[in-house]
Protein backbone atom coordinates (compact mmCIF):
# COMPACT_ATOMS: atom_id res chain seq x y z
CA UNK A 1 0.00 0.00 0.00
CA UNK A 2 2.97 2.25 0.39
CA UNK A 3 4.26 1.30 -3.09
CA UNK A 4 3.32 4.15 -4.65
CA UNK A 5 4.62 6.67 -2.27
CA UNK A 6 7.50 5.34 -2.07
CA UNK A 7 7.86 4.99 -6.00
CA UNK A 8 6.96 8.45 -6.24
CA UNK A 9 9.85 9.48 -4.12
CA UNK A 10 12.23 7.51 -5.40
CA UNK A 11 11.36 9.46 -8.83
CA UNK A 12 11.51 12.44 -7.68
CA UNK A 13 14.74 11.79 -5.63
CA UNK A 14 16.97 9.94 -8.09
CA UNK A 15 15.81 9.14 -11.17
CA UNK A 16 15.01 13.04 -11.73
CA UNK A 17 18.21 14.08 -10.46
CA UNK A 18 20.66 11.30 -12.04
CA UNK A 19 18.25 10.50 -15.43
CA UNK A 20 19.35 7.39 -14.95
CA UNK A 21 17.04 5.28 -17.17
CA UNK A 22 18.17 2.14 -16.03
CA UNK A 23 17.01 3.40 -12.93
CA UNK A 24 13.80 4.40 -13.80
CA UNK A 25 13.33 1.11 -15.36
CA UNK A 26 14.47 -1.18 -12.09
CA UNK A 27 11.79 1.09 -10.16
CA UNK A 28 8.97 0.70 -12.03
CA UNK A 29 9.69 -3.11 -12.45
CA UNK A 30 9.90 -3.27 -8.67
CA UNK A 31 6.71 -1.44 -8.21
CA UNK A 32 4.72 -3.35 -11.28
CA UNK A 33 5.34 -6.13 -8.99
CA UNK A 34 4.54 -5.07 -6.00
CA UNK A 35 1.87 -3.66 -7.26
CA UNK A 36 0.50 -6.87 -8.69
CA UNK A 37 1.03 -9.14 -5.69
CA UNK A 38 -0.95 -6.27 -3.78
CA UNK A 39 -3.87 -6.81 -6.13
CA UNK A 40 -3.22 -10.72 -6.17
CA UNK A 41 -3.10 -10.82 -2.05
CA UNK A 42 -6.44 -8.42 -2.50
CA UNK A 43 -8.38 -11.02 -5.02
CA UNK A 44 -7.03 -13.81 -2.73
CA UNK A 45 -8.93 -12.02 0.40
CA UNK A 46 -11.76 -11.56 -1.38
CA UNK A 47 -12.17 -15.28 -2.51
CA UNK A 48 -11.21 -16.19 1.00
CA UNK A 49 -14.70 -13.52 2.20
CA UNK A 50 -16.97 -15.25 -0.33
CA UNK A 51 -15.86 -18.69 1.03
CA UNK A 52 -15.85 -17.48 4.45
CA UNK A 53 -19.40 -16.00 4.12
CA UNK A 54 -20.89 -19.24 2.12
CA UNK A 55 -19.34 -21.49 4.62
CA UNK A 56 -21.27 -19.71 7.51
CA UNK A 57 -24.73 -19.84 5.43
CA UNK A 58 -23.90 -23.33 5.18
CA UNK A 59 -23.27 -23.77 8.81
CA UNK A 60 -25.73 -21.76 9.82
CA UNK A 61 -28.96 -21.89 7.36
CA UNK A 62 -30.28 -25.69 8.52
CA UNK A 63 -30.22 -24.03 12.13
CA UNK A 64 -31.73 -21.06 11.09
CA UNK A 65 -34.44 -22.62 9.28
CA UNK A 66 -34.99 -25.01 12.15
CA UNK A 67 -35.34 -22.10 14.40
CA UNK A 68 -37.73 -20.09 12.05
CA UNK A 69 -39.65 -23.07 12.20
CA UNK A 70 -39.97 -23.55 15.77
CA UNK A 71 -40.44 -19.96 16.37
CA UNK A 72 -43.97 -19.94 13.77
CA UNK A 73 -44.89 -23.57 15.51
CA UNK A 74 -44.55 -22.20 18.89
CA UNK A 75 -46.47 -19.02 17.88
CA UNK A 76 -49.36 -20.79 16.29
CA UNK A 77 -48.20 -19.74 12.85
CA UNK A 78 -48.25 -15.64 14.21
CA UNK A 79 -44.79 -15.22 13.99
CA UNK A 80 -44.45 -17.31 10.29
CA UNK A 81 -41.89 -15.17 8.50
CA UNK A 82 -38.71 -16.26 6.53
CA UNK A 83 -36.94 -13.12 7.85
CA UNK A 84 -34.14 -14.47 9.68
CA UNK A 85 -33.62 -16.54 6.22
CA UNK A 86 -33.34 -13.07 4.52
CA UNK A 87 -30.86 -11.81 7.29
CA UNK A 88 -28.10 -14.54 7.05
CA UNK A 89 -28.72 -13.96 3.16
CA UNK A 90 -28.38 -10.33 3.82
CA UNK A 91 -25.10 -10.61 6.29
CA UNK A 92 -23.21 -13.51 3.89
CA UNK A 93 -23.68 -10.84 1.12
CA UNK A 94 -21.84 -8.01 3.23
CA UNK A 95 -19.46 -9.96 4.61
CA UNK A 96 -18.50 -10.95 0.61
CA UNK A 97 -18.77 -7.10 -0.51
CA UNK A 98 -16.63 -4.34 -0.47
CA UNK A 99 -17.80 -2.46 2.61
CA UNK A 100 -16.20 -4.35 4.88
CA UNK A 101 -12.64 -4.55 3.42
CA UNK A 102 -13.19 -1.13 4.44
CA UNK A 103 -12.74 -2.60 8.07
CA UNK A 104 -9.83 -4.40 6.55
CA UNK A 105 -7.63 -1.33 5.44
CA UNK A 106 -8.90 0.84 8.54
CA UNK A 107 -5.72 -0.64 10.65
CA UNK A 108 -3.24 0.51 8.31
CA UNK A 109 -4.02 4.71 9.16
CA UNK A 110 -1.47 4.03 12.63
CA UNK A 111 1.55 3.20 10.13
CA UNK A 112 0.30 5.43 7.60
CA UNK A 113 0.50 8.50 10.16
CA UNK A 114 3.88 7.16 11.25
CA UNK A 115 5.28 7.52 7.80
CA UNK A 116 3.56 10.86 7.46
CA UNK A 117 5.39 11.75 10.46
CA UNK A 118 8.72 10.49 8.90
CA UNK A 119 8.32 12.59 6.13
CA UNK A 120 7.89 15.97 7.90
CA UNK A 121 6.39 16.69 11.60
CA UNK A 122 3.45 18.64 10.23
CA UNK A 123 2.78 15.96 7.51
CA UNK A 124 2.05 14.10 10.28
CA UNK A 125 -0.17 16.40 12.62
CA UNK A 126 -2.02 17.18 9.43
CA UNK A 127 -2.77 13.74 8.69
CA UNK A 128 -3.54 12.73 12.52
CA UNK A 129 -5.88 15.83 12.68
CA UNK A 130 -7.79 14.69 9.21
CA UNK A 131 -8.39 11.23 10.63
CA UNK A 132 -9.49 12.53 14.11
CA UNK A 133 -12.33 14.85 12.20
CA UNK A 134 -13.69 11.94 10.19
CA UNK A 135 -14.01 9.50 12.80
CA UNK A 136 -16.22 11.93 14.52
CA UNK A 137 -17.67 12.55 11.54
CA UNK A 138 -18.60 8.96 11.50
CA UNK A 139 -19.35 8.84 15.19
CA UNK A 140 -21.62 11.47 14.17
CA UNK A 141 -22.98 9.60 11.26
CA UNK A 142 -23.75 6.61 13.42
CA UNK A 143 -25.42 8.39 16.22
CA UNK A 144 -27.79 10.63 12.77
CA UNK A 145 -28.41 7.39 11.30
CA UNK A 146 -28.57 4.47 13.01
CA UNK A 147 -31.24 4.85 15.27
CA UNK A 148 -33.28 5.77 12.39
CA UNK A 149 -32.21 2.95 10.21
CA UNK A 150 -32.84 0.53 12.73
CA UNK A 151 -36.40 1.48 13.11
CA UNK A 152 -36.84 1.75 9.06
CA UNK A 153 -35.80 -1.91 8.69
CA UNK A 154 -38.53 -2.90 11.80
CA UNK A 155 -40.58 -1.19 9.61
CA UNK A 156 -40.08 -2.72 6.37
CA UNK A 157 -40.00 -5.87 8.29
CA UNK A 158 -43.67 -5.57 9.70
CA UNK A 159 -44.63 -3.95 6.52
CA UNK A 160 -43.29 -7.23 4.65
CA UNK A 161 -44.83 -9.49 6.74
CA UNK A 162 -48.06 -8.22 7.02
CA UNK A 163 -48.03 -7.93 3.10
CA UNK A 164 -47.53 -11.57 3.04
CA UNK A 165 -50.01 -12.50 5.14
CA UNK A 166 -52.93 -10.39 3.49
CA UNK A 167 -51.53 -12.42 -0.06
CA UNK A 168 -52.31 -15.54 1.40
CA UNK A 169 -55.68 -14.88 1.67
CA UNK A 170 -56.69 -12.61 -1.64
CA UNK A 171 -59.46 -14.52 -2.45
CA UNK A 172 -61.07 -13.21 1.02
CA UNK A 173 -59.85 -9.48 0.31
CA UNK A 174 -61.56 -9.93 -3.79
CA UNK A 175 -64.48 -11.21 -2.68
CA UNK A 176 -65.09 -8.54 0.52
CA UNK A 177 -63.75 -5.97 -1.50
CA UNK A 178 -61.21 -5.33 1.26
CA UNK A 179 -58.21 -4.60 -1.29
CA UNK A 180 -58.58 -1.00 -0.59
CA UNK A 181 -58.83 -0.42 2.81
CA UNK A 182 -55.98 -3.40 3.21
CA UNK A 183 -53.98 -1.29 0.46
CA UNK A 184 -54.32 2.14 2.81
CA UNK A 185 -53.24 0.26 6.10
CA UNK A 186 -49.97 -1.26 4.22
CA UNK A 187 -49.69 2.27 2.74
CA UNK A 188 -49.53 3.74 6.27
CA UNK A 189 -46.79 1.06 7.24
CA UNK A 190 -44.91 1.86 3.66
CA UNK A 191 -45.05 5.28 4.32
CA UNK A 192 -43.66 5.49 7.80
CA UNK A 193 -40.59 2.97 6.07
CA UNK A 194 -40.32 5.56 3.56
CA UNK A 195 -40.13 8.20 5.58
CA UNK A 196 -37.64 6.90 8.36
CA UNK A 197 -35.22 5.60 5.44
CA UNK A 198 -35.29 9.32 4.07
CA UNK A 199 -34.66 10.82 7.82
CA UNK A 200 -31.72 8.22 7.59
CA UNK A 201 -30.87 8.99 3.72
CA UNK A 202 -30.51 12.90 4.13
CA UNK A 203 -28.42 12.82 7.99
CA UNK A 204 -26.44 10.74 5.92
CA UNK A 205 -26.39 12.24 3.10
CA UNK A 206 -24.63 15.31 4.72
CA UNK A 207 -22.32 13.66 6.75
CA UNK A 208 -21.16 11.65 3.59
CA UNK A 209 -20.60 14.92 1.58
CA UNK A 210 -18.96 16.74 4.67
CA UNK A 211 -16.58 13.80 4.68
CA UNK A 212 -15.91 13.64 0.89
CA UNK A 213 -15.50 17.52 0.69
CA UNK A 214 -13.00 17.48 3.69
CA UNK A 215 -11.10 14.77 1.95
CA UNK A 216 -10.79 16.75 -1.46
CA UNK A 217 -9.77 19.97 0.80
CA UNK A 218 -7.10 18.58 2.75
CA UNK A 219 -5.27 16.71 0.10
CA UNK A 220 -5.37 19.75 -1.74
CA UNK A 221 -3.86 21.56 1.43
CA UNK A 222 -1.39 19.25 2.34
CA UNK A 223 0.03 20.14 -1.51
CA UNK A 224 0.26 23.77 -0.53
CA UNK A 225 1.67 22.72 3.21
CA UNK A 226 4.62 20.48 1.04
CA UNK A 227 4.97 23.42 -1.50
CA UNK A 228 5.58 25.67 1.10
CA UNK A 229 8.23 23.43 2.86
CA UNK A 230 9.77 22.49 -0.44
CA UNK A 231 10.20 26.06 -1.18
CA UNK A 232 11.81 26.70 2.30
CA UNK A 233 13.95 23.91 1.94
CA UNK A 234 12.53 21.45 4.57
CA UNK A 235 11.67 18.89 2.25
CA UNK A 236 12.00 17.57 -0.91
CA UNK A 237 9.85 18.26 -3.99
CA UNK A 238 9.01 14.61 -4.53
CA UNK A 239 7.81 14.59 -0.69
CA UNK A 240 4.97 17.34 -2.06
CA UNK A 241 3.13 14.62 -3.88
CA UNK A 242 4.34 11.69 -1.88
CA UNK A 243 2.40 13.07 1.28
CA UNK A 244 -0.21 14.26 -0.95
CA UNK A 245 -1.19 10.77 -2.17
CA UNK A 246 -0.03 8.97 1.21
CA UNK A 247 -2.86 10.87 3.12
CA UNK A 248 -5.32 10.26 0.23
CA UNK A 249 -4.88 6.31 1.15
CA UNK A 250 -4.57 6.85 4.77
CA UNK A 251 -7.83 8.78 4.67
CA UNK A 252 -9.61 6.38 2.43
CA UNK A 253 -10.85 3.64 4.86
CA UNK A 254 -12.33 6.19 6.75
CA UNK A 255 -14.24 7.92 4.29
CA UNK A 256 -15.71 4.57 2.35
CA UNK A 257 -16.62 3.51 6.02
CA UNK A 258 -18.63 5.98 5.96
CA UNK A 259 -20.41 5.49 2.84
CA UNK A 260 -20.82 1.68 3.44
CA UNK A 261 -22.24 2.95 7.08
CA UNK A 262 -25.74 2.08 5.71
CA UNK A 263 -24.93 -1.09 4.70
CA UNK A 264 -23.00 -1.83 8.28
CA UNK A 265 -26.21 -0.82 10.31
CA UNK A 266 -28.20 -3.61 8.17
CA UNK A 267 -25.56 -5.88 8.90
CA UNK A 268 -25.36 -5.39 12.71
CA UNK A 269 -29.41 -5.25 13.03
CA UNK A 270 -29.45 -8.63 11.35
CA UNK A 271 -26.65 -10.44 13.09
CA UNK A 272 -28.67 -9.22 16.61
CA UNK A 273 -31.76 -10.66 15.17
CA UNK A 274 -29.88 -14.14 13.80
CA UNK A 275 -28.42 -14.10 17.71
CA UNK A 276 -31.52 -13.49 19.09
CA UNK A 277 -33.18 -16.28 17.79
CA UNK A 278 -30.59 -19.18 17.59
CA UNK A 279 -29.89 -18.29 21.43
CA UNK A 280 -33.79 -18.91 21.66
CA UNK A 281 -33.50 -22.17 20.06
CA UNK A 282 -32.56 -24.88 22.55
CA UNK A 283 -30.27 -27.31 21.50
CA UNK A 284 -32.20 -31.18 21.55
CA UNK A 285 -30.69 -33.56 23.24
CA UNK A 286 -30.18 -36.56 21.05
CA UNK A 287 -33.04 -39.02 22.08
CA UNK A 288 -32.91 -43.02 22.01
CA UNK A 289 -34.51 -44.60 19.54
CA UNK A 290 -37.52 -46.27 20.85
CA UNK A 291 -39.70 -49.09 19.26
CA UNK A 292 -42.13 -48.61 16.21
CA UNK A 293 -45.31 -47.77 17.88
CA UNK A 294 -48.90 -49.69 18.19
CA UNK A 295 -51.07 -46.77 18.92
CA UNK A 296 -52.56 -47.11 22.10
CA UNK A 297 -52.93 -43.84 23.62
CA UNK A 298 -53.11 -42.32 27.14
CA UNK A 299 -53.98 -38.54 28.60
CA UNK A 300 -53.14 -37.68 31.77
CA UNK A 301 -54.52 -34.93 33.43
CA UNK A 302 -54.02 -32.78 30.52
CA UNK A 303 -54.07 -29.24 30.30
CA UNK A 304 -53.65 -27.29 27.07
CA UNK A 305 -53.22 -23.53 26.09
CA UNK A 306 -52.70 -21.97 22.57
CA UNK A 307 -48.84 -20.72 22.18
CA UNK A 308 -48.06 -18.11 23.81
CA UNK A 309 -51.03 -18.15 26.26
CA UNK A 310 -51.71 -19.03 29.51
CA UNK A 311 -55.33 -19.35 29.77
CA UNK A 312 -56.57 -23.19 29.13
CA UNK A 313 -58.49 -23.91 26.41
CA UNK A 314 -58.63 -28.05 27.39
CA UNK A 315 -58.72 -28.46 31.11
CA UNK A 316 -57.69 -31.85 33.07
CA UNK A 317 -59.04 -34.32 30.24
CA UNK A 318 -57.83 -38.11 30.88
CA UNK A 319 -58.79 -40.77 28.78
CA UNK A 320 -57.50 -43.98 27.25
CA UNK A 321 -57.60 -45.57 23.84
CA UNK A 322 -56.69 -48.87 22.67
CA UNK A 323 -54.14 -49.51 19.81
CA UNK A 324 -56.65 -50.36 16.08
CA UNK A 325 -59.56 -48.61 17.83
CA UNK A 326 -61.71 -45.60 15.92
CA UNK A 327 -62.73 -42.53 17.95
CA UNK A 328 -65.08 -39.88 16.96
CA UNK A 329 -64.56 -36.77 18.82
CA UNK A 330 -68.14 -34.30 18.01
CA UNK A 331 -68.71 -31.05 19.87
CA UNK A 332 -69.57 -27.33 19.52
CA UNK A 333 -67.26 -25.44 18.01
CA UNK A 334 -64.70 -24.13 20.10
CA UNK A 335 -64.95 -27.05 22.11
CA UNK A 336 -61.04 -27.76 22.18
CA UNK A 337 -61.58 -30.67 19.51
CA UNK A 338 -58.55 -29.37 17.22
CA UNK A 339 -56.48 -28.49 20.42
CA UNK A 340 -56.72 -31.72 21.42
CA UNK A 341 -55.88 -33.11 17.72
CA UNK A 342 -52.51 -30.83 18.16
CA UNK A 343 -51.68 -32.12 21.91
CA UNK A 344 -51.82 -35.63 21.04
CA UNK A 345 -49.49 -35.27 17.78
CA UNK A 346 -47.24 -33.47 20.31
CA UNK A 347 -47.46 -30.01 18.31
CA UNK A 348 -48.45 -28.18 21.13
CA UNK A 349 -46.97 -28.82 24.54
CA UNK A 350 -49.87 -28.93 27.42
CA UNK A 351 -49.21 -26.63 30.20
CA UNK A 352 -49.99 -29.95 32.87
CA UNK A 353 -50.62 -33.16 31.95
CA UNK A 354 -49.01 -35.77 29.95
CA UNK A 355 -50.24 -37.25 26.28
CA UNK A 356 -48.58 -40.75 26.03
CA UNK A 357 -48.17 -43.52 22.62
CA UNK A 358 -47.73 -46.54 23.76
CA UNK A 359 -46.51 -45.37 27.78
CA UNK A 360 -43.93 -42.91 26.40
CA UNK A 361 -44.68 -39.11 26.90
CA UNK A 362 -45.25 -37.70 23.28
CA UNK A 363 -42.63 -35.34 23.66
CA UNK A 364 -39.71 -37.80 24.87
CA UNK A 365 -39.83 -39.21 20.68
CA UNK A 366 -37.93 -37.92 18.54
CA UNK A 367 -39.77 -35.95 15.64
CA UNK A 368 -38.46 -37.02 12.86
CA UNK A 369 -38.15 -40.88 13.90
CA UNK A 370 -42.36 -40.89 15.39
CA UNK A 371 -43.46 -38.32 12.23
CA UNK A 372 -43.43 -41.91 9.69
CA UNK A 373 -45.85 -43.20 12.43
CA UNK A 374 -48.25 -40.22 12.28
CA UNK A 375 -50.62 -39.05 10.20
CA UNK A 376 -52.69 -36.13 9.95
CA UNK A 377 -55.21 -34.42 8.08
CA UNK A 378 -55.89 -30.47 9.70
CA UNK A 379 -59.27 -28.18 9.12
CA UNK A 380 -57.51 -26.03 6.31
CA UNK A 381 -54.98 -28.54 4.06
CA UNK A 382 -52.07 -26.85 2.89
CA UNK A 383 -50.10 -28.66 0.17
CA UNK A 384 -46.23 -28.06 -0.96
CA UNK A 385 -44.87 -26.46 -4.24
CA UNK A 386 -44.60 -30.18 -5.72
CA UNK A 387 -45.74 -33.03 -7.72
CA UNK A 388 -48.38 -34.27 -6.15
CA UNK A 389 -46.66 -37.81 -5.80
CA UNK A 390 -44.04 -35.63 -3.71
CA UNK A 391 -46.74 -34.31 -1.53
CA UNK A 392 -48.79 -37.92 -0.94
CA UNK A 393 -44.62 -39.24 -0.26
CA UNK A 394 -44.07 -35.81 2.52
CA UNK A 395 -41.32 -34.95 0.22
CA UNK A 396 -39.42 -37.88 1.37
CA UNK A 397 -38.07 -40.24 -1.42
CA UNK A 398 -40.73 -41.11 -3.85
CA UNK A 399 -42.16 -44.87 -3.71
CA UNK A 400 -44.08 -45.27 -6.16
CA UNK A 401 -46.22 -48.18 -4.19
CA UNK A 402 -46.80 -46.78 -1.14
CA UNK A 403 -47.77 -43.48 -2.47
CA UNK A 404 -50.00 -45.13 -5.06
CA UNK A 405 -51.48 -47.88 -2.35
CA UNK A 406 -52.33 -44.47 -0.23
CA UNK A 407 -54.17 -42.81 -2.75
CA UNK A 408 -56.16 -45.71 -3.16
CA UNK A 409 -56.99 -45.82 0.43
CA UNK A 410 -58.14 -42.29 0.23
CA UNK A 411 -60.07 -42.99 -2.57
CA UNK A 412 -58.33 -40.90 -4.80
CA UNK A 413 -56.37 -42.73 -7.30
CA UNK A 414 -58.87 -42.30 -10.22
CA UNK A 415 -58.96 -38.30 -9.70
CA UNK A 416 -55.17 -37.95 -9.49
CA UNK A 417 -55.27 -40.21 -13.17
CA UNK A 418 -57.66 -37.60 -14.43
CA UNK A 419 -55.50 -34.99 -13.99
CA UNK A 420 -52.78 -33.54 -16.94
CA UNK A 421 -49.36 -35.15 -15.79
CA UNK A 422 -51.22 -37.76 -13.13
CA UNK A 423 -49.55 -37.86 -10.08
CA UNK A 424 -46.72 -36.10 -11.73
CA UNK A 425 -48.87 -33.10 -12.06
CA UNK A 426 -46.92 -30.12 -10.63
CA UNK A 427 -49.09 -28.07 -8.07
CA UNK A 428 -48.40 -24.78 -5.88
CA UNK A 429 -47.45 -21.29 -7.36
CA UNK A 430 -46.22 -22.34 -10.77
CA UNK A 431 -48.29 -25.64 -11.61
CA UNK A 432 -51.69 -26.32 -11.28
CA UNK A 433 -54.79 -25.07 -9.14
CA UNK A 434 -56.66 -27.54 -7.19
CA UNK A 435 -60.00 -27.10 -5.32
CA UNK A 436 -60.68 -27.76 -1.74
CA UNK A 437 -62.11 -30.84 -1.62
CA UNK A 438 -59.18 -32.15 -4.40
CA UNK A 439 -56.71 -30.84 -1.93
CA UNK A 440 -58.63 -32.46 0.91
CA UNK A 441 -58.81 -36.22 -0.53
CA UNK A 442 -55.16 -35.75 -1.49
CA UNK A 443 -54.09 -34.59 1.89
CA UNK A 444 -55.70 -37.67 3.38
CA UNK A 445 -53.80 -39.65 0.93
CA UNK A 446 -50.91 -37.83 2.78
CA UNK A 447 -52.00 -38.39 6.06
CA UNK A 448 -52.31 -42.72 5.14
CA UNK A 449 -48.68 -42.71 3.24
CA UNK A 450 -46.32 -45.47 4.73
CA UNK A 451 -49.13 -46.75 7.03
CA UNK A 452 -49.10 -45.25 10.25
CA UNK A 453 -49.82 -45.91 13.61
CA UNK A 454 -51.97 -42.92 14.73
CA UNK A 455 -53.60 -40.89 12.50
CA UNK A 456 -55.85 -37.56 13.27
CA UNK A 457 -58.34 -36.32 10.95
CA UNK A 458 -59.85 -32.58 11.57
CA UNK A 459 -62.95 -32.34 10.09
CA UNK A 460 -62.09 -34.22 6.66
CA UNK A 461 -65.08 -34.35 5.03
CA UNK A 462 -65.75 -30.60 5.19
CA UNK A 463 -65.28 -30.29 1.61
CA UNK A 464 -66.10 -33.57 0.17
CA UNK A 465 -69.40 -34.62 -1.71
CA UNK A 466 -70.74 -37.39 -2.14
CA UNK A 467 -68.53 -39.29 -3.80
CA UNK A 468 -66.05 -38.09 -1.41
CA UNK A 469 -68.04 -39.14 1.47
CA UNK A 470 -68.06 -42.60 0.43
CA UNK A 471 -64.31 -42.89 -0.33
CA UNK A 472 -63.69 -41.11 3.17
CA UNK A 473 -66.23 -43.89 4.49
CA UNK A 474 -64.29 -46.80 2.65
CA UNK A 475 -60.98 -45.43 3.64
CA UNK A 476 -61.79 -45.86 7.51
CA UNK A 477 -63.07 -48.96 6.80
CA UNK A 478 -59.54 -50.02 5.53
CA UNK A 479 -57.62 -48.10 8.68
CA UNK A 480 -59.33 -50.44 10.71
CA UNK A 481 -58.77 -53.51 9.08
CA UNK A 482 -54.83 -52.29 9.22
CA UNK A 483 -54.83 -52.29 13.34
CA UNK A 484 -54.10 -48.13 13.20
CA UNK A 485 -55.56 -45.76 15.88
CA UNK A 486 -57.70 -43.14 14.43
CA UNK A 487 -59.41 -40.30 15.63
CA UNK A 488 -62.10 -38.30 13.52
CA UNK A 489 -63.57 -35.00 14.51
CA UNK A 490 -66.51 -34.35 12.71
CA UNK A 491 -69.87 -33.03 12.66
CA UNK A 492 -71.41 -35.45 10.56
CA UNK A 493 -73.18 -38.42 11.22
CA UNK A 494 -72.30 -40.38 7.86
CA UNK A 495 -69.34 -41.90 9.43
CA UNK A 496 -70.40 -42.77 12.99
CA UNK A 497 -71.54 -45.63 12.04
CA UNK A 498 -67.91 -46.41 11.25
CA UNK A 499 -66.79 -45.78 14.63
CA UNK A 500 -66.03 -47.54 17.79
CA UNK A 501 -65.59 -44.92 20.47
CA UNK A 502 -67.44 -41.70 20.65
CA UNK A 503 -66.16 -38.59 22.58
CA UNK A 504 -68.15 -35.52 23.32
CA UNK A 505 -65.99 -32.34 24.05
CA UNK A 506 -67.75 -29.08 25.45
CA UNK A 507 -65.92 -25.68 26.54
CA UNK A 508 -62.46 -27.45 26.65
CA UNK A 509 -63.56 -31.13 29.05
CA UNK A 510 -64.90 -34.60 27.76
CA UNK A 511 -68.62 -34.72 28.58
CA UNK A 512 -69.01 -38.07 27.40
CA UNK A 513 -66.81 -40.88 26.37
CA UNK A 514 -67.42 -44.55 25.63
CA UNK A 515 -68.54 -46.98 23.15
CA UNK A 516 -70.19 -45.45 20.37
CA UNK A 517 -73.97 -47.04 20.99
CA UNK A 518 -73.49 -46.39 24.66
CA UNK A 519 -72.52 -42.57 24.12
CA UNK A 520 -75.47 -42.37 21.39
CA UNK A 521 -77.84 -43.49 23.82
CA UNK A 522 -76.67 -40.99 26.44
CA UNK A 523 -77.48 -38.26 24.01
CA UNK A 524 -80.53 -39.86 22.97
CA UNK A 525 -81.79 -39.64 26.88
CA UNK A 526 -79.65 -36.27 27.69
CA UNK A 527 -81.71 -34.97 24.28
CA UNK A 528 -85.31 -36.65 25.16
CA UNK A 529 -84.90 -34.83 28.27
CA UNK A 530 -84.11 -31.37 27.36
CA UNK A 531 -87.12 -31.44 24.68
CA UNK A 532 -89.33 -32.59 27.69
CA UNK A 533 -88.04 -29.76 29.86
CA UNK A 534 -88.67 -27.30 27.14
CA UNK A 535 -92.02 -28.66 26.71
CA UNK A 536 -92.94 -28.60 30.10
CA UNK A 537 -91.55 -25.18 30.46
CA UNK A 538 -93.50 -23.94 27.08
CA UNK A 539 -96.42 -25.32 28.92
CA UNK A 540 -96.45 -23.48 31.90
CA UNK A 541 -95.50 -19.89 30.48
CA UNK A 542 -98.68 -20.76 28.08
CA UNK A 543 -100.39 -21.67 31.27
CA UNK A 544 -99.31 -18.59 32.96
CA UNK A 545 -100.22 -16.16 29.96
CA UNK A 546 -103.59 -17.33 29.78
CA UNK A 547 -104.25 -17.12 33.26
CA UNK A 548 -102.84 -13.94 33.36
CA UNK A 549 -105.15 -12.87 30.16
CA UNK A 550 -108.10 -14.46 32.54
CA UNK A 551 -107.44 -12.38 35.43
CA UNK A 552 -106.21 -8.74 33.97
CA UNK A 553 -109.62 -6.38 33.41
CA UNK A 554 -110.23 -5.57 29.59
CA UNK A 555 -109.15 -1.76 29.75
CA UNK A 556 -110.74 -0.55 26.16
CA UNK A 557 -108.33 3.12 26.83
CA UNK A 558 -105.74 1.33 26.94
CA UNK A 559 -106.01 -0.53 24.13
CA UNK A 560 -106.67 2.33 21.90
Amino acid sequence: MLVPTFYMLQVYGRVMASGSLTTLAMLTLIMTGLIITLGSLEWIRSRIMVRVSTRLDVLLSRQVYKASFKRALDSGGMDASAQSLNDLTGLRQFLSGNGLFAFFDAPWLPIYIAVMFMFHPWFGWVATGSALLLLLLAFINEKLTGPALAQANKEHIGATLYTTKNLRNAEVIESMGMLETLMDRWGHRQRNVLLLQAQASDRGAIVSTISRTFRILVQSLILGLGAYLAVDHQVGAGLVFAGAVLLGRALAPIDLIIGSWRGFIAARSQYGRLNDILDKQQAQPERMSLPAPQGHVQVENLVVAAPGSRTPIINNISFSVPAGCVVGIIGPSAAGKSTLARALMGVWVPLHGVVRLDGADISAWDKDELGPYIGYLPQDIELFEGSISENIARFAEVDSVKVIQAARTAGVHEMILQLPDGYDTVIGSEGLTLSGGQRQRIGLARALYGSPRLIILDEPNSNLDEVGDRALVAAIQQIKQSGATLFVITHRTNIVSQLDRLMVMNAGVISLYGPREQVLAELAQKHQAQKHAMSAGATMASVKTSKGDADEPYDAQSSN
